[in-house]
């Protein structure tokens, strides 16, 4: 039995092992199809500018695509994650590649899987419209007071709601897959063990599990994303005051 036990810890540590492994060789990759879709975005403001419309929309359809290539990849990478964190050994045979296919096809039945609306698709059909229609909202979204970028929308909350720090000084930050909010693991874990289930960011009425709490690819890249964006605008603060003076 003792025998048997030790097996069983063993395969897990074996699967949660292969799982950090997975995980971390899916975030360069992520971080590429983003810088990807950058520069695709450079180039149909170019071609925008030369009037080749025709070009700019198979530009837009491969934006599409690649974005949802990347939500997929991150989408697989948490629910291997969730799944690691709630295996459980038993002599009973786990068909991992039935739970696999099950996660993705219930990935592309999500209603929010159409990714012609991801933030990333917004931001290169927002770049193209600019190029004719600098001052204009895109159609449809004159009510719109606001407009996000696509690393703030992806990003709920600028800060742990249990710590207080900002995501650009978490240690390990990680995202519910239930509500998208951002905590740092250590804080979120012991407020879950706590017995404490509801988000804590105020508001959200989700309920939080510690294996639905994941260290997402794409969270390290969109922070990183952040972290320059606040770099940038204190460049510019600061020629400001020059200026002034």
């Amino acid at each position: 039995m003792a025998a048997s036990t030790s097996r069983g810890g063993g395969a897990a540590g074996r699967i949660r092992n292969a799982v950090s492994t997975f995980c971390s060789d899916t975030q360069p990759f992520i971080g590429d199809i983003r810088g990807t879709v950058g520069l695709m975005r450079e180039i149909a403001v170019q071609l925008e500018k030369d009037r080749l419309s025709d070009k700019v929309k198979e530009l837009e359809d491969a934006v599409v695509e690649l974005v949802g290539l990347s939500e997929l990849s991150v989408h697989f990478s948490s629910a291997v994650q969730a799944f690691s964190n709630r295996y459980q050994p038993s002599e009973q045979f786990t068909d991992f590649h039935k739970l696999f296919e099950d996660e993705v096809s219930q990935f592309k039945a999500n209603p929010t899987s159409d990714f012609s609306k991801h933030p990333l698709v917004r931001q290169f059909k927002e770049a193209v419209w600019k190029v004719h229609h600098e001052g204009q909202p895109l159609p449809g979204e004159e009510q719109e007071d606001i407009i996000m970028t696509s690393t703030q929308s992806n990003i709920l909350n600028m800060t742990c709601p249990l710590t207080g720090k900002p995501l650009t000084e978490l240690e390990e930050p990680v995202r519910s897959k239930e509500c998208r909010h951002i905590y740092e693991k250590k804080a979120i874990l012991e407020y879950i063990r706590s017995k404490k289930t509801q988000c804590p960011i105020s508001g959200c009425p989700r309920m939080l599990h510690a294996d639905m709490v994941v260290h997402d690819p794409s969270l390290p890249v969109e922070i990183d994303e952040l972290r320059k964006m606040n770099r940038e605008t204190n460049v510019e603060d600061f020629t400001m005051l020059d200026d002034d003076e």
